[in-house]
């Protein structure tokens, strides 16, 4: 996650698009750039404050997926030896708001219809001690969400997730003692679908078996909604 200020669009796109094949090279299986269309701001915790994004900046949700974590550690190796690497250190925005950290997915089954032209993307603190609670809710929840049109789900449980100087992705959720990070996101085929699927999840009689205490703090939960401006 990063701030980009918004009149950089172009410019981070460009960048994206020219590091892509250096990611791939080392074994990135996907690569996507999603850039902030509809991201609110919250009472607690929320995107711009995670950044500490700053007027005309726009928020930034991307991720990287490795066939394993094994793939994922050897190619980072690789890649701070290769010199390349400072080529595409002269970003656009600001690299010391980004934040950035390992997950594992612990939640990932695609719907039957493929593709993807927008996503909802969140960040979360969850107790260990609720992982499974978690897991379980995410199913059940899936469900409903793919029969009114999403296309992907994914759930991440952080692994190595750093503490940085200036932002990181403790920090962002505030996160407590015993809590993991999650890295989430649901894919849809377009803004409008994703328009139509959230209020029909709302109204779905199946909402109402979920739990009526949820494994988490929703407080502190944050979410937006993403459009994609690059996907490898």
């Amino acid at each position: 996650m990063a701030a980009v200020p918004t009149s950089n669009k172009d410019a981070y796109i460009a960048h994206a698009t020219k590091a892509a094949g250096f990611f791939k090279e080392y074994g990135v299986t996907r690569m996507v750039e999603c850039w902030g269309d509809d991201v609110p701001h919250g009472k607690v915790t929320d995107f711009y404050d995670a950044v500490k994004a700053e007027e005309n900046e726009t928020i930034i949700f991307s991720w990287f997926e490795y066939p394993s974590k094994q793939a994922r550690d050897a190619a980072m190796k690789q890649m701070m030896e290769d010199p390349r690497m400072q080529e595409l250190s002269d970003m656009p925005f600001d690299g010391k708001r980004m934040i950035y950290g390992g997950f594992a997915p612990i939640f990932d089954k695609p719907a039957a219809n493929g593709g993807m032209g927008y996503v909802d993307g969140f960040l979360l603190a969850v107790p260990e001690k609720n992982k499974q609670a978690y897991i379980d809710m995410a199913a059940t929840a899936a469900q409903v969400f793919y029969d009114h049109g999403a296309t992907r789900m994914v759930e991440n449980w952080g692994d190595d997730v750093p503490d940085g100087e200036v932002t990181w992705y403790r920090r962002a959720v505030k996160a407590e003692e015993g809590e993991s990070v999650l890295f989430s996101w649901i894919e849809w085929p377009s803004k409008e679908v994703r328009d139509k699927g959230q209020q029909a999840v709302m109204q779905d009689e199946r909402m109402k078996d979920m739990p009526q205490e949820m494994p988490f703090d929703g407080m502190r939960m944050m979410w937006g909604g993403f459009k994609p401006v690059l996907d490898l």
